[in-house]
């Protein structure tokens, strides 16, 4: 068998399986009459498992929560300024305040004559806790003063009181969303009712969206307007100032109508 060639050995195994050959020796003999009793053995019954307890009915999954409503109530029930800087660190259904380093409330004097909302605060806003404190707040406070107007001033009638639409710094300085100024816009608007000034500025386009409802603010600026009943000024927001310097000519005949109206004004 050992000269047997390539040929040979492949006729063979032609030769085996025309014989009826279908399967190869193994190395060890089969018990062929064992693997027949073992098939026609009985197989034994399933053991019979205790009964489980039915499946608890999947949960009811809890209905929305409308956070600007729940907002709407938490701004309402503040009665000072204190308790509404309470109210909204301890709102805790807008994500942007588990990003935020901090809440940024306001800045200046509260019984101010002027009132200026921003838009959101940036990386130094957020850091120190303060709005308009960054490039853009520097800026600011130049353009109040060329019209006589201070942060730090304790005279109502020289100072400003700011604040923003959101409190909490949105990631990467990215703009304020519709949905987010809808859920805070009820902290602002009482943050107004409360610090009750004479005139408002809405510095931005997020500013006049929030409290008009309207966007375009190339087109708004230097319009005044009405909000809760008090005068209200649309303005460049200094950042976009900073960005577009031609745009400060602008700015300064809106600063100059607001100082008029500061002056008509009883």
């Amino acid at each position: 068998m050992d000269d047997l060639g390539y040929h040979d050995a492949l006729a063979m195994l032609d030769w085996q399986i025309e014989l009826g050959a279908d399967e190869a020796i193994l190395d060890s003999p089969v018990d062929r009459f064992a693997l027949e009793e073992a098939q026609a053995a009985p197989v034994p019954a399933p053991v019979a498992r205790p009964a489980t307890p039915a499946a608890a009915a999947p949960a009811v999954a809890a209905p929305a929560v409308d956070a600007t409503e729940l907002a709407r109530h938490s701004a309402a029930s503040a009665t000072d300024l204190p308790s509404l800087r309470s109210a909204m660190e301890g709102f805790g259904h807008c994500p942007l305040s588990q990003t935020a380093t901090q809440l940024v409330f306001a800045d200046g004097n509260p019984a101010a004559r002027v009132m200026i909302v921003g838009e959101a605060p940036g990386r130094e806003e957020d850091q120190q806790g303060r709005p308009f404190v960054g490039r853009a707040g520097q800026l600011l406070d130049r353009m109040l003063s060329a019209i006589g107007l201070d942060r730090a001033s304790d005279d109502p009638a020289n100072a400003v009181y700011i604040t923003n639409m959101l409190p909490w710094r949105p990631p990467q300085n990215r703009d304020p969303s519709p949905e987010e100024l809808s859920m805070l816009g009820p902290f602002v608007r009482r943050h107004i009712e409360l610090a009750d000034p004479d005139i408002l500025v809405l510095m931005g386009n997020h500013a006049c969206q929030g409290l008009t409802g309207r966007m375009g603010i190339t087109r708004l600026r230097g319009q005044w307007t009405e909000v809760m009943g008090r005068p209200a000024i649309p303005m460049f927001h200094p950042a976009y100032l900073l960005r577009k310097p031609p745009e400060k000519a602008k700015a300064w005949a809106d600063l100059l109508s607001l100082k008029a109206r500061l002056r008509d004004l009883p």
